[in-house]
């Protein structure tokens, strides 16, 4: 059994370098599918372990430590790209390149993994089993844990469990947020067109009004929640533009509205879309005129499993004390493309705190001075590696 003092004194070692890395991504972010010097740094990184590893999904890299002996496979996946933003902060690691950010802690996922990489693999001759390191390109937009399963990620050898992370300055440095169930919400846009008849403003009977069509769809929309899902399921339908009309004095033959819809479970998301669906197609044809609408699918929701929870919350009660460990009282309405791991292996999601309130490191992911508590990336790497440890023994 590898004790947890050994490993607490085995990331101190290392913590430095850790940090490094980090600042080093930070410096130089990347976005979706661009993350060239990203994906070159890990595998000079990966290359000075020892590690074997291949290139998947354009940008994506994947590890392999095999462990002494034949075993179970766990994965320790750390999403790599950036965000369309310019950095505010004034600091020496403050990104190099404007217009693009790590404002949502990307950059410390990979040093976490980096980090855990390093630790395992020097402790590869007494495990039972193999680890694989998932470093997944474009999580932000473009999903690209997707195209890294269809390519096999999961597979030689087969991977029996995976384990994620995200930072969250809304914990503090030593605190983890652990859920069951449903972490996530999934996440769809869509696109819903109301064709008319224009006419001269003088004489609307010459016309069919769509701006008074896409109102009352509009309307008829905001009872889809309210009247059509369970209370107990949650949903959100926002539309957050309308367009439509040419001149005051015409009655306008064209509006386009565009929106989201965020559910926490396929069946609420169905219902969801069927009624949509069933407004934007009938409404309008009792008024007159047409309505289409498409639906782009995003993320599916985040669901962890409950096994896999207990092996963070268990690690968790250990290293950090019973006051650290929080469990998420409500999932959240945000989204991220680990749900695609979870469809298809036992998974588990889980929150590192990284925030410092003394310190004034309080911003929320996705602006424009974010930064974190960097002490949290020692225990990220620690949660990780014991996370891997335990569930190979299990």
């Amino acid at each position: 059994m590898i004790g947890k003092d050994y490993l607490k004194h085995k990331i101190y070692e290392i913590e430095e370098w850790i940090i490094d890395i980090r600042r080093d991504f930070h410096r130089y972010p990347e976005l979706g599918f661009e993350e060239y010097r990203t994906q070159g740094k890990i595998m000079e990184y990966l290359g000075m372990m020892g590690i074997e590893y291949d290139i998947m999904a354009t940008t994506g890299v994947v590890g392999i430590i095999k462990g002494q002996s034949d075993g179970k496979t766990v994965a320790l996946r750390a999403d790599m790209d950036a965000l369309p933003m310019t950095d505010k902060k004034k600091l020496s690691y403050s990104s190099s390149i404007e217009g693009k950010m790590h404002s949502c802690g990307h950059d410390a996922h990979m040093a976490i993994l980096l980090g855990a990489a390093r630790i395992l693999n020097d402790l590869k001759n007494r495990i039972n089993g193999n680890i694989k390191l998932i470093f997944q390109p474009a999580e932000e937009t473009l999903g690209g844990a997707k195209p890294m399963i269809e390519e096999g990620v999961l597979e030689s050898p087969y991977v029996d469990g995976i384990f994620g992370l995200h930072m969250d300055n809304g914990l503090e440095k030593g605190q983890i947020g652990i859920r069951y169930g449903q972490m996530k919400a999934a996440s769809d846009t869509i696109d819903i067109v109301i064709y008319g008849k224009n006419s001269h403003g003088a004489y609307p009977q010459d016309g069919i009004d769509a701006i008074a069509i896409a109102n009352q769809v509009m309307m008829a929309l905001q009872t889809i929640v309210s009247r059509n899902v369970d209370p107990r399921s949650s949903a959100v339908l926002t539309i957050g533009t309308i367009r439509g009309g040419h001149a005051r004095n015409v009655v306008s033959e064209k509006v386009k509205m565009e929106g989201i819809v965020r559910t926490l479970n396929d069946e609420t998301r169905e219902l969801v879309f069927s009624n949509i669906e069933n407004i934007v197609e009938k409404l309008p044809q009792s008024m007159g005129g047409e309505g289409k609408f498409i639906r782009m699918e995003g993320y599916p929701a985040l669901i962890n499993h409950e096994g896999m929870v207990d092996i963070v919350k268990e690690n968790g009660l250990e290293l950090l004390g019973n006051e650290n460990v929080h469990e998420l009282p409500h999932p959240s309405f945000g989204v991220e493309d680990f749900s695609y791991f979870t469809q298809v292996r036992p998974s588990a999601f889980f929150h590192l705190g990284s925030g410092n309130r003394e310190r004034g490191i309080v911003q929320g992911g996705h602006t424009p001075d974010f930064d974190i508590d960097e002490s949290s990336l020692a225990v990220g790497v620690l949660l990780q590696v014991m996370n891997a440890l335990k569930f190979l023994q299990r």
